[in-house]
């Protein structure tokens, strides 16, 4: 049974008004790093996104684009992917981007926040509803918990930049249901396939339609594991993923240095 949206219903599904265009903005999150389909083509909340918007449509009168690149930083999306947004204007943008510039150490919430501010009123010129949405709340999150404190401060912001431009929020912070780890890819920089279609269901609410599950169902009870277990994971991640990642800032490379978007085009899905 279809769960009942409990967020107020986005003025892009309000009276008459139908979603029949999407272009999806951002980095690795929104590209979908994380949640690997056939032939190992990324899918992600925002095609997910997508595939719901679509079910409210004929056949083939949705289209929609993925413009997201992994590892680009708020201004690389802001001069890469905006302009092409605006040039498309769909129906929809979903513009989430920030993040990167939050991890990196001496960014500042404030300045990114006023650049973030400067791109979403570009975009509200432009096309039909912009989409934003907060960061995670990373408390249960080893190394980037200590972030959390920056996170928060750009959040205030990114809901401030929303109500002065009218747009709707998808609050990554409250959704309770990824701080579970097996929201997570392994890499814990990342959601996995359970993740991005929670968040593609709370988007969908966010937006005003009916959604098949409801993105905050609890998990299956874990079962216990040990201290030693914890630290093993632990220095298995590290090995495997933190150092890696640390290794590229270092180098001033990028994990999408090479990386294009998968779905330049407003497309039939």
């Amino acid at each position: 049974m279809a769960q009942e949206s409990r967020f107020p219903r986005s003025s892009a599904l309000s009276g008459e008004g139908t979603i029949a265009s999407y272009a999806a903005v951002g980095d690795s999150f929104t590209e979908g790093v994380g949640d690997p389909g056939p032939g190992g083509v990324l899918v992600g909340w925002a095609d997910r996104l997508a595939v719901q918007l679509a079910d409210r449509l004929p056949e083939h009168d949705f289209r929609y684009a993925n413009l997201a690149v992994r590892g680009k930083l708020l201004d690389q999306i802001v001069r890469d992917q905006v302009p092409r947004a605006k040039e498309l204007a769909p129906d929809l943008v979903t513009f989430v981007a920030g993040g990167n510039d939050i991890l990196r150490p001496g960014s500042d919430p404030d300045d990114v926040a006023a650049r973030f501010e400067s791109a979403v009123a570009d975009l509200t010129s432009a096309v039909g509803t912009v989409l934003v949405a907060t960061g995670f709340d990373t408390r249960d999150t080893p190394v980037l918990r200590r972030l959390r404190g920056k996170i928060a401060t750009y959040n205030a912001h990114v809901r401030a930049v929303a109500d002065r431009h009218g747009c709707p929020v998808l609050d990554l912070w409250s959704l309770r249901s990824v701080r579970d780890r097996r929201a997570w890819d392994t890499d814990r920089l990342h959601l996995g396939p359970e993740g991005h279609t929670r968040v593609a269901l709370r988007a969908a609410q966010v937006l005003g339609l009916d959604v098949p599950a409801d993105p905050e169902q609890p998990w299956p009870p874990l079962p216990p594991r040990g201290t030693l277990e914890h630290r093993r994971d632990d220095i298995t991640w590290a090995r495997d993923h933190l150092v890696p990642w640390i290794g590229r800032r270092l180098r001033g490379e990028s994990s999408g240095d090479h990386a294009h978007a998968k779905r330049p085009d407003l497309l039939p899905l």
